[in-house]
């Protein structure tokens, strides 16, 4: 590489907690890096042209705004982007991206496990292996079960093909009501939930977290959910009312829940959904396989390529939105 391509190179502010970002060496070939901690970061942004939030729910951005001055493009290394936007940066010409699609798979496939467990009662096993109990049970079959997945980007359609894929009947619920769709039956406004969710077996949650969806899953959606239905959570904990969602389980109007995401999060010991039969907690996890660090820095790589080289930049987040548009007219 030539002096002067290297004086073209991009200032790239690489910001992390404890484990160094995966492809460092690649991404030093294409610009220069000042990796950088929370309390080093107005420092590391000073003149520095790309922001790489590796520390994906840092509030140092925020905190030290500020010195983001020079700043023409910040990538985040998660799919949610609420809890880190604030009034300047979405207000601000600074490119967002996000990392939508890189976990999609690995959440819809955490999504077919809870429905499998839920339907063939995997817990229930558990508790009678450890009492060593030889007693045969009947399970419910997942074909021909129906869900509404609310939440139409990219995880909630790799969870409707998953879904598909075992014989369930899936629809969607957004942004906007529609009768046909490529992965879903319909599309459901999800602003009318309480309306419609009686019909479904499982009402699955992979939304982004917006002043929309904040609550969407309120008593009055629980009450109106069938006994025998079940909900299962893979996209925010602030989608649900906890404690209408507690008084539902104990109570018996819902038949249970799994739920990766809680809120608060983490559940603070003692609380009633830790002790529920009909309630499976799993520690925010869904998306983080063996290998998901590595996908999340080579999607960063390719967009420095393509921002080197002048081309679009993929994900592009839409700071009033909170999300990424897609050619699907709905994402919540």
């Amino acid at each position: 590489m030539t002096t002067a391509a290297r004086a073209k190179r991009p200032v790239v502010a690489a910001l992390y907690r404890e484990a160094l970002p995966p492809r460092l060496a690649e991404i030093e070939e294409l610009a220069e890096v000042r990796l950088t901690k929370a309390e080093g970061l107005a420092k590391a942004m000073d003149g520095a042209d790309v922001l790489y939030q590796w520390h994906s729910f840092s509030p140092a951005l925020r905190e030290n705004w500020d010195a983001a001055s020079s700043l023409k493009w910040i990538h985040v290394t998660a799919a949610g982007v609420s809890q880190l936007m604030f009034d300047e940066l979405a207000a601000s010409d600074v490119t967002y991206t996000n990392s939508r699609g890189v976990l999609s798979t690995a959440i819809a496939e955490f999504a077919l496990g809870f429905v499998l467990d839920m339907a063939k009662d995997s817990q229930g096993s558990y508790r009678l292996q450890q009492e060593q109990r030889w007693q045969h049970r009947t399970t419910r079959k997942v074909q021909g079960q129906s869900a509404v997945v609310v939440g139409t980007g990219s995880i909630g359609r790799e969870i409707a093909r998953l879904f598909r894929a075992v014989g369930m009947e899936v629809d969607g619920a957004g942004r906007t009501a529609r009768p046909g769709d490529t992965d879903f039956g319909q599309v459901l406004s999800s602003r009318e939930l309480a309306a419609v969710v009686h019909g479904y077996d499982y009402l699955v949650l992979a939304a982004p977290l917006t002043a929309d969806t904040t609550g969407l899953v309120s008593t009055e959606v629980l009450n109106a959910m069938k006994p025998s239905a079940r909900i299962i959570n893979v996209g925010r904990g602030q989608l649900v009312d906890t404690p209408a969602l507690t008084d539902a389980l104990s109570s018996g109007s819902i038949a249970g829940a799994a739920l990766d995401v809680v809120h608060p999060e983490p559940l603070p010991e003692g609380h009633a959904l830790w002790s529920m039969e009909n309630v499976i907690i799993t520690p925010h996890m869904c998306g983080d396989t063996e290998d998901y660090l590595d996908d999340l820095g080579k999607l960063f790589l390719d967009n420095l390529k393509r921002y080197c080289n002048g081309q679009p930049l993929e994900n592009i987040v839409d700071k009033a939105l909170g999300f990424v548009p897609t050619s699907e007219p709905s994402l919540t």
